[in-house]
């Protein structure tokens, strides 16, 4: 389930069909998985300002890809930030990454906890003051660690989880956390896919019908293709959150 999460360096290939575009006078920002990295997120916050002051864009977006949680030390504190304060004339976009869907999921089932705590779970409770979770956890002490999580989770920050998109279009492009399974039009992809998928749609070279942008999957950079543009650059261990750039047909990135 949790196999594949990093891929070899992929070198960044050039679209060679129409160029995407978005609808004139709007600008998009879609920002990486996050993963508890409070520190690089109020980085690429203050980025982001300076670059949109540059703008004569209307209409500012900045779309979250999922992934806010887990791994960082600060996974409590990303929410609260993002809660209290967003980015001031911008239409925020938030989207469910897989991490988030399995802490809703151990609310209501303490058994998917250890392989939770396994790929970063552990470092979410600690930020939300929640002790004792271990993947070698046995089946008493992780009960009391789902009623600890249960009554220290803040009802705006469940509310925040349960709110999260699985998808956003916007003109051309597509925004997902993980990616599509090619061949399913966007309305009926499945929620695992879309939280999911690795090799079946990284490595698919079809037509999507849009330029799928999305996190998931870590590289030392950005990755380019002419069917998707992917951003994890997996910030909570290289200290690199990027950010796409979008407006009109026009592309580019911003890293911390």
């Amino acid at each position: 389930m949790f196999k594949g999460l990093f891929r070899k360096s992929e070198r960044s290939a050039v679209p060679a069909r129409r160029a995407a575009k978005l609808p004139d006078g709007l600008r998009i920002y879609a920002i990486g998985d996050i993963h508890g990295r409070l520190d690089l997120l109020t980085q690429m916050h203050e980025t982001i300002r300076a670059d949109a002051a540059q703008s004569g864009a209307p209409h500012r977006r900045v779309v979250y890809l999922g992934d806010y949680i887990d791994r960082g030390l600060e996974s409590r504190q990303v929410v609260d930030y993002l809660l209290d304060e967003p980015l001031e004339g911008f239409e925020p976009v938030y989207l469910m990454g897989n991490h988030e869907q399995v802490l809703l999921q151990f609310l209501e089932d303490p058994g998917v906890g250890p392989n939770w705590f396994f790929f970063g779970g552990d470092a979410t409770l600690y930020s939300y003051r929640v002790s004792g979770a271990s993947p070698a956890i046995d089946a008493a002490r992780l009960a009391k660690v789902q009623t600890g999580f249960q009554n220290a989770l803040p009802p705006r920050h469940l509310a925040f989880y349960r709110a999260l998109a699985y998808q956003h279009r916007a003109g051309d492009y597509l925004f997902v956390h993980a990616g599509i399974k090619p061949g399913v039009p966007a309305e009926r992809q499945s929620e695992t896919d879309l939280l999911w998928i690795r090799d079946e749609f990284l490595d698919s070279t079809a037509d999507h019908g849009a330029v799928v942008v999305h996190g998931h999957t870590i590289a030392p950079e950005p990755v380019v293709r002419p069917n998707r543009i992917g951003i994890d650059t997996g910030a909570y261990a290289s200290g690199k959150l990027t950010a796409l750039v979008l407006e009109g047909a026009e592309r580019r990135f911003l890293h911390t």
